[in-house]
């Protein structure tokens, strides 16, 4: 075996008495992937600092390309390119001002430079774009930017600390394409990736796996080897479209069950270790077929195995009364900037109940269409009606029907969850025995009395998600707006939100969501696809996945058929 790029043994850290890494130990081997994957909290944005030299252990030892990263990490430093979790480039300066930059804090010659400037700013798409800012780039452009940055040096040990978060299917595939093919390049100068994900199936491609659990290596493996506990585990439950929701709660509520997720018309179930398979009528289905398993049924059968997990369905608001009337009505709506269309002519309604998907590329209009619902843009042109009420006629009065949780944690980082809580209560108006009553159900709601009084910003992403969830839902509204709400988190974070979302849906919210992962998006009873501010798609998952079936495609799915529909946009449509 060659040489490691990076070696750690017995590494151990701590923040504010909080224990990030229990003194684990592994190596980073040239000419692969590396995936780092784990719950939020589990120490893999503390491993990668400390392996790119910005933190001290408190004990351990840290090696890269052969030296003590406690003695002389500024001799490793040329070797390594690291790319931080949160966008990290100069937005008021342009691509190529950024490239720039740099490649002056690398030191590299102007010849040098323009070499791999044009070579990166090639492989990233990014040539037609040098002269744009940093900041006014897609999300996909930026981590596209942020990789060729880290790429300048031409690093021996790259580092990426969830660089696809928040980034569509296409660029995400994209992103990776760009990774293995530079690996590929820099594999005869025994180059390395290390690559922390969210996104399973990144993990799956990796060519081995260190697998975090609070602070302890779980696994340190090939990806295959987490299917090999999963044979004769997982299957499909076939169930009526009406009640897949109720199906996989009933499903996941069973003890011989780890997992039950909706996966478009049916639930995908991986029952637990040495479990008989169950009767399908029992679970609330009609039919169990087997299924293969997948890299993400092996790392929630390795998580369960440290940590039993619940499935307990999640306390729901009373049922609001059965109303024909749409609980979102948008009509020919449209939005320009200057002479950018940003939404062009959008038309959809979304029911009471309804859990509405709203999928698109970066920079399709998403967001702005989100913010024009919630009342906090104002349309150029066209129509929009929310709980019955106009938003250009009553915009105060639609705002009071709708909770909204942002891509970004949105709350006071430096007040406790409880004065946060207090905060909104306050804001959406509700007295003082209303507030009280609202912040004891949220806590009980959303398992929050552990943290009533931890400040904020201190809280793992999953808690903070639910924290902002919480605070949403506080002036119990009619509707609720998500912004890519699991954006960065864990399956396991991203399964128990999508509990509690399906369970305020069945008691008549509206919701209507934006999301980057695909397989989230099969929750969604209907699904609407933007691209260059216009409707491009809509209907089912089921009959999304169907109009992208082909005979390249003959079992598409919904990623492909994002993909598929996305690139039938004619090119000068999205030049408009």
């Amino acid at each position: 075996m060659s040489r490691p790029l990076a070696r750690f043994t017995g590494l151990r850290h701590s923040f504010k008495g909080r224990k990030a890494l229990l003194g684990i130990s592994a190596e980073i081997q040239p000419g692969i992937i590396t995936g780092l994957v784990g719950p939020d909290g589990a120490g893999k944005t503390t491993l990668l600092r400390l392996l790119a030299g910005l933190l001290r252990p408190e004990a351990g030892q840290v090696e890269v390309m052969g030296f003590d990263m406690l003695r002389n990490a500024a001799a490793a430093h040329p070797f390594i390119g690291y790319m931080p979790q949160r966008f990290g480039l100069y937005e008021d300066l342009s691509v190529a001002e950024n490239l720039d930059l740099f490649a002056d804090l690398h030191g590299l010659d102007r010849d040098t430079r323009a070499v791999r400037t044009e070579r990166l700013l090639h492989f990233t798409g990014l040539t037609r774009f040098t002269a744009r800012l940093a900041g006014q780039l897609s999300g996909g452009m930026k981590q596209k930017l942020g990789l060729a940055c880290a790429l300048l040096a031409r690093p021996r040990l790259l580092l990426l600390d969830e660089p696809s978060v928040g980034v569509d299917p296409a660029s995400r595939r994209e992103l990776w394409a760009i990774v293995a093919a530079m690996l590929d390049e820099g594999r005869a100068d025994g180059m390395g990736v290390v690559w922390a994900t969210a996104y399973q199936d990144e993990a799956a491609r990796c060519g081995r796996v260190l697998l975090l659990h609070q602070g302890a290596l779980l696994a340190d493996a090939p990806p295959e080897t987490f299917l090999a506990p999963l044979q004769g585990r997982v299957f499909r439950l076939d169930a009526q479209a009406a009640t897949r929701r109720a199906a996989a709660q009933r499903a996941g509520a069973d003890k011989a069950v780890l997992d039950a997720v909706v996966e478009g018309a049916a639930i995908r179930i991986v029952l637990q270790r040495d479990a008989a398979v169950p009767d399908a009528a029992a679970l609330g289905g009609t039919a169990l077929r087997p299924a293969a398993p997948r890299f993400e049924d092996g790392f929630l059968d390795a998580i369960a195995a440290k940590e039993p997990q619940t499935n307990a369905p999640f306390l729901a608001p009373p049922a609001r009364p059965a109303s024909a009337q749409p609980a979102i009505e948008v009509a020919g709506l449209v939005r320009r900037f200057g002479d950018f269309t940003a939404v062009d002519h959008v038309s959809f309604t979304v029911a009471p109940g309804e859990i509405f998907g709203l999928l698109g590329p970066n920079g399709a209009g998403k967001s702005t269409t989100f913010r024009m619902l919630c009342g906090l843009l104002r349309p150029s042109a066209g129509s929009a009606r929310v709980a019955g009420q106009d938003l250009l006629q009553a915009p105060a009065e639609a705002r009071a029907r709708i909770g909204y949780m942002a891509q970004r944690f949105s709350l006071y980082a430096e007040l406790s969850a409880r004065e946060n809580l207090r905060f909104f209560a306050r804001v959406y108006g509700l007295d003082r025995a209303q507030r009280e009553l609202a912040i004891a159900q949220a806590f009980d709601r959303f398992e929050l009395r552990e943290v009533a009084d931890t400040v904020s910003g201190d809280l793992p992403l999953g808690v903070k998600q639910r924290l902002a969830l919480a605070a949403a839902l506080l002036h119990g509204p009619d509707i609720l707006f998500l912004d890519e709400p699991t954006s960065g988190v864990d399956p396991l974070a991203r399964r128990a939100f999508w509990r509690r979302i399906g369970a305020l849906a069945d008691a008549g919210v509206a919701v209507l969501v934006t999301s980057h992962f695909m397989d989230e998006a099969e929750y969604c009873d209907r699904l609407a696809i933007v691209n260059a501010g216009r409707l491009i798609a809509t209907g089912t998952p089921a009959e999304l996945r169907e109009r992208a079936r082909s005979a390249e495609l003959p079992d598409p799915t919904l990623e492909d058929a994002f993909i598929a529909l996305v690139g039938q946009v004619p090119p000068e449509r999205l030049a408009a």
